[in-house]
């Protein structure tokens, strides 16, 4: 595969889990038609069967759940297999509706970590992507950009060449921190700190924007006084930075404007991951970065997009009962194995994911499902763990067998997919699937008779401005469109976020409301030693997990047997030398040598008999 050289932000680049994806099409390993399970529930055992037989039995088990047990013992379980709206998003939605099923919330990434953002901005989207070659100090925070954000690391460079400096805040030494001109290093899960350290040494030197604090934001006098609390000396010990290093990047940070923060959602996955990223996004309001061209913020851009879709066209929500209960897709062991679950979970279609591989708790999610009185069915394109527990395994089409509209988590582009071949076997789309059932269970017609071409005209019949011009003609000769959007575009030069009050909220009266901290700040995660001597006695090491090698992939893009062959073994990296005191800077301590330990190797290779890596910083001497 190849990508279009002609295409604006990426150039034509390809990230490395699709550079091979034709392999994944065209696999040995590919599901080409339906399967009924005839072994036990996990042995992978099947025989193939039709799809009306597959679709006629299906339907007739659900209609027999519902009518014994009602809709809500019914579960759909999926996420972004499929980046686009139209396969992610619109007749599933409206089947699952229809029958009255438990409905599920889809927050396992970037919810967390958005909350957060919205607690103080009002909105996940600050700048765009390609105005970072603007700013003249960048922190990207929590991210590894060159392995995970390659298009973006372009414009960064561009910043560069024009005199700006890159800062890494991340415990690990990164290929991207490799490659910044400064490497801050907090102790896990103390970002929050880092940050109310920043604000409490701008705010003490006067180094804050004050015209820009006193009228595009609310709670500054409360937050000050909280800032007293965090002085350089006393966050050095809870993030084990040296102070003077939390003053310097406080105060480049303040001079440096325009700056610009780039978080992803690396911070999230802990406790206290949501008031870490209210806490950051309070930076570039105290500065006033936001009034420059390429400060202030930048996360998410999935937020302009559906602000312009008609997304609700696609979907009809409001065939949706809210009364009906919800299920956090990240509680889906605890749903499907809970006792007091009234009614409990009888059946669950899956599709677009792998839940055994991503979801919490995975022993639970697996006792969950083998039960023998769960009817499982799973839409898939190879043998998945989940897939292996299914009563039906049906062979979904993959990115180059259908149409779909994609909207995007990091650049201002929409993206028309066409299908490249015809599907391979018997795999269909998502959309076809929810059809077929639909008209089978009975439903409206009028529910399921949009073709997937009609979706995406319905998903762009829309008024918004962003939307000016963009149509399914135009999408068809071009490919993609940017979204309509002004070059230089500064959202919040003259405030308006859509905050309640109107201005960026220091202060969240709403999060007093709900009885949470309504002020950023920091506590330290309950598995955290930061500020907790007593727990750093006990357990000194932190452990940061990551992928250890890009052939490891996500159940979308791998699968494949040249995965599993890959050059790189998972492996931990030990600190060789004793963690220091708790309490006390460990910036001496990034300097340390590992161990690698082999996760396959015998148990005394944990003593440090292992082979010896490069001088620390790449891998974790924290954990």
């Amino acid at each position: 595969m190849a990508g279009s050289a002609e295409h604006p932000f990426t150039h034509g680049g390809l990230y490395a889990k699709v550079n091979h994806y034709l392999d994944r099409v065209y696999g040995t390993e590919r599901l080409t038609h339906p399967l009924r399970r005839v072994g036990a529930k996990g042995e992978g055992r099947f025989e193939r069967v039709g799809w009306d037989d597959a679709i006629a039995d299906i339907a007739g088990r659900l209609k027999q759940i519902v009518a014994t047990s009602g809709g809500e013992a019914v579960l759909p379980y999926s996420y972004m297999g499929t980046q686009g709206l139209i396969q992610g998003s619109s007749l599933d939605r409206r089947f699952f509706a229809r029958l009255g099923a438990t409905r599920l919330e889809r927050a396992i990434c970037a919810s967390t970590g958005s909350s957060g953002v919205f607690a103080t901005m009002g909105t996940n989207a600050g700048i765009l992507p390609e105005e970072i070659a603007h700013a003249r100090f960048i922190v990207l925070w929590g991210t590894n950009t060159v392995v995970t954000n390659l298009h973006l690391w372009r414009f960064i460079r561009q910043a560069e060449d024009a005199g700006a400096t890159v800062v890494v805040v991340d415990p690990i030494r990164t290929r991207t921190a490799e490659a910044a001109d400064w490497h801050v290093r907090p102790l896990p899960g103390t970002d929050a700190a880092l940050a109310m350290g920043m604000m409490h040494v701008i705010v003490r030197d006067g180094l804050q924007d004050k015209d820009y604090v006193a009228r595009q934001t609310v709670g500054v006098e409360q937050l000050c006084e909280r800032l007293a609390d965090y002085t350089p000396e006393r966050v050095a010990k809870m993030t084990g930075l040296e102070a003077e290093e939390v003053v310097r990047l406080a105060r480049a940070y303040a001079a440096g404007a325009p700056s610009l923060i780039r978080l992803l959602v690396g911070m999230e996955h802990r406790a206290y991951g949501g008031m870490a990223f209210r806490t950051i996004s309070c930076l570039p309001a105290l500065t006033g970065d936001w009034r420059h061209r390429g400060g202030g913020l930048l996360f998410l851009t999935a937020g302009p997009h559906f602000e312009a879709l008609n997304a609700a066209a696609v979907e009809r929500p409001e065939l949706e009962d809210g009364r009906i209960r919800s299920v956090n897709m990240v509680q889906l062991g605890r749903a499907l194995t809970d006792p007091r679950m009234d009614p409990p979970i009888r059946a669950l279609v899956v599709y677009s994911s792998n839940p055994p591989a991503i979801a919490p708790s995975q022993n639970l999610v697996l006792e969950g499902l083998r039960r023998e009185d769960l009817f499982t069915v799973v839409h898939e394109q190879v043998l998945t763990d989940t897939a292996r527990h299914a009563d039906y395994v049906l062979p979904a089409t993959t990115q180059v067998e259908h149409w779909d509209l994609l909207w995007s988590w990091g650049h201002d582009y929409l993206t028309l997919n066409q299908p490249a071949i015809e599907p391979v076997g018997e795999a269909i789309p998502n959309t076809e699937l929810f059809r077929r059932l639909g008209t089978v269970m009975g439903f409206e017609p009028e529910l399921f008779g949009d073709s997937d071409q009609d979706l995406i005209r319905l998903a762009l019949d829309s008024n918004h401005p962003s939307l000016q011009g963009i149509s399914f003609e135009e999408l068809m000769k071009t490919g993609w469109a940017r979204l309509r959007l002004p070059e230089g575009w500064t959202p919040f030069a003259e405030g308006g976020f859509p905050t309640p009050s109107g201005r960026c909220e220091l202060y969240s009266k709403d999060l007093a409301r709900w009885g949470m901290d309504p002020l950023p700040g920091f506590t330290p995660s309950p598995e955290s030693a930061a500020g907790n001597p007593e727990l750093a006695a006990r357990f000194p090491l932190s452990l940061i997990t990551g992928k250890s090698a890009l052939h490891f992939l996500n159940s979308s893009y791998g699968g494949l047997a040249r995965h599993r062959r890959a050059d790189v073994e998972p492996h931990l990296d030990l600190s060789a030398r004793t963690p220091p005191a708790a309490g006390s800077p460990t910036a001496k301590w990034s300097a340390c040598t590992t161990t690698a330990v082999p996760l396959r190797s015998a148990p005394e290779s944990a003593t440090g008999s292992g082979p010896a890596s490069a001088p620390c910083p790449s891998a974790g001497e924290r954990r």
